[in-house]
């Protein structure tokens, strides 16, 4: 059964390209909604011309299909509120030297 808490242990397995933390601890997932075998993931990039646009939100529905228990990723990128150190997890900052 797909649950918040296994969608979150797969976003815990992609990393920002340019920073040694996975997106979820870095603080770029905003929200995420399971409904049944669908998921909706509301997240942000560090700025907005990250290089890793291009690709990261294409990635994100990559890793939650893989294994065929969700039919259907939705990956939307907001800018507002924008991302700043504080949404980083406690782990995170202590990886980065922000502690």
């Amino acid at each position: 059964m797909v649950n918040t808490e296994t969608v979150i242990k797969r976003l815990k397995t992609i990393y920002d390209p340019e920073i040694p933390v996975n997106i979820y601890d870095l603080g770029l997932i905003y929200g995420v909604d399971v409904n049944g075998r669908n998921v909706h993931i509301t997240m942000t990039l560090t700025t907005a011309s990250c290089p890793a646009a291009a690709f990261m939100p294409e990635e994100v529905k990559t890793v939650l299909l893989e294994n065929g228990e969700i039919d259907d990723v939705i990956v939307d990128v907001v800018y507002e509120p924008k991302w700043t150190r504080e949404k980083m997890s406690e782990d995170a900052k202590q990886i980065l030297g922000f502690d």
